[in-house]
């Protein structure tokens, strides 16, 4: 499933990755999330391959509204819903079908990923340096349990969501949470840990994950809202985690040291630029465990 609303270059090079897989396994759907220049997208309508189709949102739904759509008219037992700027490698699907194969009950693979710029050339920016740092590593397909994997995403997220594949009905239970439009994936995630089920991490690199300005998790940066999400999510999590017993999980999003330097390092920035709208916000969720403003929901499962 691939949701789509921006360059329509970069949507090309997405497409095209997908038809050169090594393994013809596959559907493709591209969602236009009502791009303002239909042309961007429309040429995947033309497309000489049955396995493609294309449909145009009536109006633009947004991030978690795009994300439900992909989820609701999925069929496959297995699914991908891919960034409309990202790249799989050849190998992708003929590696995640042979991973679903052998370990067909676990929530999501998180093949291996590398990471490109706007311009498709190797990139290793600070967020993608910290994401290397607390991650888990393997060096083989390895099964994570869920308590394991609900301590690792709480110490920080480092997961990249387009490249996971994953377990349909698994996340039809629960679908997107449409007050989300950053860190909805991370809720995912942490409502499929919830329902016990294991993860299954691949070392071995399959899809190159693009970093530029223009995306949302990115482009939202200096607003204040990213970090409320992130702030309902984490502590919604300590209650969660203190409730099961997972005392680790709930000192850890007690603490959640890795989202406040970001905030800290977000407010350097802002001020570096001249800019002062929000800094109280970032100096809250850096100092605080104050619930942010909004109706955020509980992460529960």
């Amino acid at each position: 499933m691939l949701p789509f609303y921006g360059s329509g270059a970069l949507l090309r090079e997405a497409v095209d990755s997908v038809l050169a897989q090594d393994d013809d396994d596959w559907r493709l759907t591209v969602i236009d999330d009502a791009y303002p220049d239909p042309d961007a997208a429309g040429w995947v309508a033309n497309l000489p391959d049955d396995r493609v189709r294309y449909l145009r949102n009536d109006r633009n739904l947004g991030v978690s509204g795009s994300f439900q759509k992909s989820l609701d008219l999925a069929r496959a037992d297995w699914l991908v819903i891919m960034g409309g700027d990202d790249r799989m490698l050849p190998s992708f699907v003929s590696r995640m079908n042979a991973m679903v194969q052998a370990h067909p009950d676990v929530g999501f693979v998180q093949p291996g990923v590398a990471v490109i710029d706007g311009a498709g050339r190797p990139a290793n920016p600070m967020a993608d340096r910290i994401k290397s740092m607390i991650r888990i590593n393997v060096t083989e397909p390895t099964i994570i349990e869920p308590t394991k994997m609900t301590e690792s995403l709480l110490r920080g997220n480092w997961m990249y969501f387009p490249a996971t594949c994953w377990n349909r009905s698994a996340i039809a239970a629960h679908g997107f949470e449409p007050r989300y439009e950053v860190v909805l994936d991370w809720l995912l995630q942490m409502r499929l840990l919830q329902d016990g089920r294991p993860v299954l991490l691949d070392p071995e690199v399959t899809f190159e994950y693009r970093r530029h300005p223009e995306q949302v998790s990115t482009g939202t940066t200096f607003d204040a809202s990213r970090f409320h999400e992130e702030k309902a999510l984490i502590l919604g999590m300590e209650v969660v985690a203190r409730r099961r017993g997972w005392r680790r999980a709930a000192r850890l999003a007690h603490w959640h040291l890795t989202s406040r330097l970001h905030a800290l390092q977000t407010l350097a920035k802002m001020l570096a630029s001249g800019r002062v709208k929000g800094s109280g916000a970032l100096l809250t969720h850096a100092f605080t465990n104050r619930w942010p403003p909004g109706d955020w929901p509980r992460p529960d499962a």
